[in-house]
């Protein structure tokens, strides 16, 4: 449910995190009546209200309780309960974009081969696996949940208004390259100059990274950010369209940025399966039918998926990982996707199921969501993440930002995003 990064999150839902923290609220505990209680942290809405409904039902001495904080918020709040050795919750999401960064700390997570894990290897995409072990034969850190297998949404009305194609197949062909999307997007901005193109350059520049295998690091785990040509064409790219007016300047999973959204002040927007939740809910019954699906620029890619880990210091390691085997498993995931949430499973099983690959959605204007996105989820591959990864790739989002506040043109941005990436990985 990607990052990877991050999504469907809410004021209130931070403020009830921060309660959370303030009441040192930690792992799962054992009540007066014997009754155990779990806690599962995410950073969005994972859709796991009904299955915790569900997983209480059937095991009727343990009580769920979720905790849901925004992105960023979740995984630092993570690294200092790791750290200190407390307050972590028994089952805890880590977006894919996070997990090299506890790469290092892999000891300090329940190995949950030592509850089963090993059994589930041949459900999962290969690669989706060997992210969870972290290459380490025999350790299991988590529990894949889902892929973001990429596309775009768009709003067939601003279409229509602009004089484009608003047929999902005939919209597909406007844009084969980056470059030919953004040419759309000056087409558009003629027409209408009261909407925006897409809506952060930090999104767009999200998904065109995660197009190739190697962004900022190579295999090596060697920083490659300030020599990989792909970088600075796709920054460039991001920034010049943004310095055109074709962004909406939202930052990315905020409150202005659902806003913008349910305000429909964009035409596009980079969209993984997951995100299609994201609007809905963001945009509401305002929404409705109003939006589309479209293939993506530069034929596919991947953006965002998470695993559920147990952090070691969880007082009910063995529970809390059945509770993350149960929330991952095929019957879960599949209810996952074909529900509002929409997040692409990970497990073959799943995206073989006709019912999954028939899925179509009313929200986006009977769009087969499942022909979309599940159909092409085999083909996927990974992004490689370096340890460092997140002090690299932020520098570049926050000089983006500046384009967008009107505070640096494109090669500023370039300039100052090399430079706070050069200090970071010192």
């Amino acid at each position: 449910m990607g990052p990877t990064r991050a999504r469907r999150t809410a004021a209130a839902l931070a403020a009830a995190t921060a309660l959370l923290a303030l009441c040192a609220c930690g792992s799962g505990s054992d009540a007066a009546d014997g009754r155990l209680t779990l806690t599962v942290a995410t950073f969005s809405d994972f859709g796991y209200k009904p299955l915790i409904e569900e997983y209480e039902r059937t095991h009727p001495g343990i009580d769920v309780k979720e905790r849901i904080s925004q992105f960023d918020q979740h995984h630092n709040q993570l690294s200092t309960q790791i750290a200190s050795g407390s307050g972590a919750a028994d089952v805890v999401a880590i977006e894919e974009g996070y997990l090299p960064k506890f790469r290092a700390v892999k000891d300090k997570f329940t190995n949950l081969a030592d509850h089963g894990a090993l059994d589930r290897e041949d459900e999962y995409l290969d690669w989706k696996w060997e992210q969870g072990t972290l290459g380490t034969p025999g350790f299991v850190m988590g529990y894949g949940t889902d892929v973001g297998s990429l596309a775009i949404c768009y709003r067939k009305d601003l279409f229509e208004k602009a004089g484009l194609p608003t047929d999902r197949a005939e919209v597909g062909k406007l844009w084969p390259t980056w470059d030919a999307y953004f040419a759309t997007g000056e087409r558009f901005r003629s027409r209408v100059g009261d909407k925006a193109w897409f809506d952060s350059s930090g999104n767009i520049f999200t998904a065109m990274m995660n197009q190739t295998e190697y962004g900022f690091f190579d295999a090596r785990d060697q920083y490659v950010g300030d020599t990989n040509p792909k970088v600075r064409e796709f920054f460039m790219a991001s920034a010049e369209a943004t310095a055109d007016e074709q962004s909406a300047n939202l930052q990315p999973f905020s409150q202005q940025w659902n806003a913008g959204i349910k305000q429909g002040r964009m035409a596009t927007m980079t969209c993984p399966a997951w995100m299609t939740g994201q609007i809905a809910t963001a945009a509401g019954d305002a929404g409705a039918g109003k939006w589309d699906i479209a293939a993506v620029p530069g034929g596919g890619g991947n953006w965002g998926g998470s695993f559920l880990t147990v952090p070691k210091q969880s007082k009910h390691a063995k529970e809390a990982a059945e509770l993350a085997d149960f929330l991952t498993s095929a019957a879960a995931q599949k209810k996952i996707f074909t529900g509002p949430v929409g997040a692409l499973p990970s497990l073959v099983p799943v995206l073989e199921d006709p019912e999954v690959r028939g899925t179509t959605s009313e929200y986006f204007n009977g769009a087969p969501t499942g022909q979309l996105f599940a159909s092409s989820a085999r083909g996927l591959g990974p992004n490689y993440r370096g340890t460092k990864d997140q002090q690299a790739r932020i520098p570049f989002g926050n000089a983006l930002q500046l384009v967008e506040q009107g505070k640096a043109d494109p090669e500023e941005a370039w300039d100052k995003a090399l430079d706070e990436a050069d200090k970071n990985l010192r």
